[in-house]
């Protein structure tokens, strides 16, 4: 049934054939799909990592239902209009496609959300009552969320000329983050190799232990060498061209 609604032994046999490591394009045929509504079916609920059939099918619900019904003043579950002429839809179904990947990187949904917000956000800065208000959560699971990001480095805030805490993601937090991760790596190569030590060298649980750290090692040093040529990626602007007018 190409042109209906998936259903939810579709969205089954999707999250089949992820975990199998099918191509989209494998996963559509066997639906008899085109392959762009697996892909925008996966990528909207989670990615490839985080796609689950039954939140999915859940999801599917939650905005339909939003969908029909009229908007409240600050409902949270409204789409917002967006500018630039984006689809309000399709940009809340890429902000729950973001947040899933980042969940499945093992970041809390609270905090995934947020981070979300900060990185998709065109304005300079976002305050907590805007965060709030957008998510549809409390106060206090904002500020929690950001705390948490902050001590990871991905957060920084700025007090404005209101006085109110605005919260950026800079460019460079991507470098910081890459270093941070081979630095974590560097320090379990250097317990695993403290190990060799302990359990004696030429045993076998030292070899491994020993070439854990060499793994590690190389890894580390190619990880900080590449994010070193990378870092000015991060910076580059792009072509000045007329930007669409907002709406």
């Amino acid at each position: 049934m190409p042109g209906g609604r998936l259903t939810p032994q579709e969205r089954q046999q999707i999250a089949q054939g992820l975990a199998d490591g099918l191509a989209y394009a494998e996963i559509a045929r066997r639906l008899d799909r085109p392959t762009s509504t697996v892909t925008r079916e996966v990528m909207r609920n989670g990615g490839p990592t985080g796609y689950r059939a039954d939140r999915a099918q859940r999801a599917t619900g939650l905005r339909a239902q939003r969908r029909h019904r009229p908007a409240a003043p600050g409902d949270a579950g409204a789409v917002p209009e967006q500018p630039y002429g984006r689809d309000a839809t399709e940009v809340r179904a890429y902000e729950e496609a973001f947040t899933g990947v980042l969940m499945s990187s093992g970041m809390n949904r609270m905090s995934a959300q947020v981070l979300g917000q900060l990185l998709l956000s065109d304005a300079e800065g976002v305050t907590a009552a805007e965060l709030v208000r957008h998510l549809g959560v409390s106060p206090a699971s904002v500020s929690k969320a950001v705390a948490f990001l902050e001590e990871q480095g991905l957060v920084r805030r700025e007090r404005d000329e209101r006085r109110r805490d605005r919260y950026f993601v800079d460019a460079d937090v991507w470098y910081e983050s890459t270093l941070a991760s081979a630095r974590a790596n560097t320090r379990l190569a250097e317990t695993a190799r403290r190990g060799v030590g302990v359990l004696g060298a030429g045993t076998p649980a030292a070899v491994r232990l020993e070439n854990v750290a060499r793994f590690l090692d190389f890894i580390s040093e190619s990880i900080t060498r590449a994010a070193e040529q990378a870092r000015d990626i991060l910076h580059v602007r792009p072509p000045e061209t007329p930007p669409r007018e907002a709406e």
